[in-house]
């Protein structure tokens, strides 16, 4: 091989390995000093992995560092409890019956809602309210939270959604509060925290957003079964057709494996 060849060669090596060298670089600039990982500044959507079905997944940070402002993404690990929450853009007939479900397994549940679902479906909202559940702060317009870094700005979406819940209601909203599409800044952890308000993540989800595109009930169980565990904070949209069918026989077989349902409130103290 010519020398021209072989520094080719050595050329088209050498470039993976540079872009794997930065790679490792701006890793290591999202460590922090005790070698675990921070909150990253900016991120764009919550992610989780499941290294080992039935135990807690690894999110985009740890419950430790989520804690310094009062953000959750799992609840108590210690004990077979979930977390029941829905998010709420709008109401396609799917609600009532998550209601019904609810209800028939005294199953408490949080309701993120935005400012056109409250609109929409006000005796909907109340109904979640007189049954218990919480009612819980997606934003009003439902924007990408994380592109706001202005506090007023962040703080009228969140303030708008107070005041029409408590128009319609009568009460004050309580203080959780959801990312919309799970974009999240740790600027955004730290606006929420100053505004009283607990952010909740969560540690189990699926694809079930596509209402034209609704995953069979054997697919939603295929990934709310076997990767069920302690603690689990369950992210299920209120919108979901599949959700509606399935979550009476869901509840059942979640109860089966031994666990129980508990509220946002009874989440342990950070």
């Amino acid at each position: 091989m010519s020398l021209g060849k072989r520094m080719l060669r050595c050329g088209m090596l050498l470039i993976p390995c540079l872009f794997l060298a930065g790679a490792l670089w701006v890793q290591g600039r999202v460590l922090s000093a005790s070698g675990t990982a921070a909150v990253p500044a900016s991120a764009d959507n919550w992610g989780l992995s499941f290294p080992t079905e039935g135990e807690t997944p690894v999110g985009n940070a740890t419950a430790e560092q989520l804690a310094q402002y009062n953000a959750y993404y799992v609840g108590d690990t210690s004990q077979k409890v979930l977390y029941l929450t829905f998010d709420c853009g709008y109401e396609n007939g799917c609600t009532e019956r998550i209601l019904d479900a609810l209800k028939k397994h005294n199953a408490p549940a949080a309701f993120f809602v935005v400012g056109h679902m409250i609109e929409s479906a006000p005796d909907l909202i109340r109904r979640m309210v007189s049954e218990g559940h919480i009612v819980g702060n997606h934003t009003y317009h439902h924007p990408d939270m994380s592109a706001i870094s202005d506090q007023a700005a962040f703080q009228e979406e969140l303030e708008s959604l107070e005041a029409l819940y408590q128009e319609t209601v009568g009460e004050e909203l309580p203080r959780y509060y959801r990312p919309p599409q799970g974009k999240y800044s740790e600027e955004n952890l730290r606006q929420a925290q100053a505004l009283g308000y607990k952010t909740v993540l969560w540690s189990l989800a699926y694809v079930d957003w596509y209402t034209d595109d609704q995953p069979t009930a054997e697919e939603a169980y295929a990934k709310l079964l076997p990767r069920i565990h302690n603690g689990a904070i369950v992210l299920l949209h209120s919108t979901s057709e599949t959700n509606a069918e399935i979550l009476d026989d869901l509840l059942t077989k979640w109860e089966e494996m031994g666990y129980t349902f508990a509220s946002l409130d009874e989440l342990p103290q950070l």
